[in-house]
């Protein structure tokens, strides 16, 4: 293998009994694509705790590509996160109880961070696959989010590391399991292969 992705999913939170990004780290744990392999690592739905292992991980594993996952149950689209915003306002508490309200995640760090990630072409090519993409202006300001920010935070000080998020719906019809894994790897292996994005209109972005 001449490298390592680290992909992140989420224990089940809000009540629910599981999370499908949780049964994706698993399943693609110790698989490869384009020759580097990939490790999975469930993190839990705790402000603080989520984004110290996330770093832990990296530190370890030291990937070419992190891709982390999160569960938007109402969205009906694979949604490529483009921002994420320095604020933790949570709906709900997480999963020890924290309920931040408009706090920044790093008091004097920048408002926003773009995803590394070729969001455009990645949309492009899982839509030409047959599933449903979507490029998403919100990651939301629970810790999803918060993950989002802490990972390319981190991220600024590393070189040749890129990294993004991306939000799945519920596991069912037409994003049953088996289909979003071969999605999740596609997308994947199109992060790998594409270091420029492109715009919608042809030509590239940085």
């Amino acid at each position: 293998m001449s490298g390592k992705v680290l992909i992140t999913g989420f224990e089940p939170f809000g009540g629910g009994k599981t999370n499908p990004t949780e049964f994706l780290a698993r399943t693609l744990d110790g698989a490869s694509v384009r020759e580097r392999r990939l490790i999975g690592v469930t993190l839990p739905v705790v402000f603080g705790q989520a984004r110290e292992q996330l770093e832990s991980a990296i530190e370890q594993h030291a990937p070419e590509l992190v891709l982390c996952l999160g569960l938007a149950a109402n969205r009906k689209a694979i949604s490529l996160e483009r921002v994420a915003l320095n604020i933790d306002d949570a709906s709900l508490p997480d999963n020890a109880g924290q309920q931040p309200i408009d706090r920044p995640i790093e008091a004097f760090g920048p408002a926003a961070y773009w995803s590394t990630l070729p969001i455009k072409a990645m949309k492009t090519q899982l839509e030409a696959a047959g599933y449903q993409a979507e490029i998403s202006q919100s990651a939301g300001t629970y810790v999803c989010n918060h993950l989002f920010y802490g990972l390319m935070h981190s991220l600024r000080s590393r070189t040749g590391i890129r990294g993004g998020f991306v939000h799945i719906p519920q596991a069912e019809g037409a994003f049953a399991l088996p289909r979003m894994e071969a999605a999740i790897r596609l997308a994947i292996e199109i992060a790998l292969v594409t270091r420029m994005d492109v715009k919608a209109l042809g030509g590239t972005v940085s």
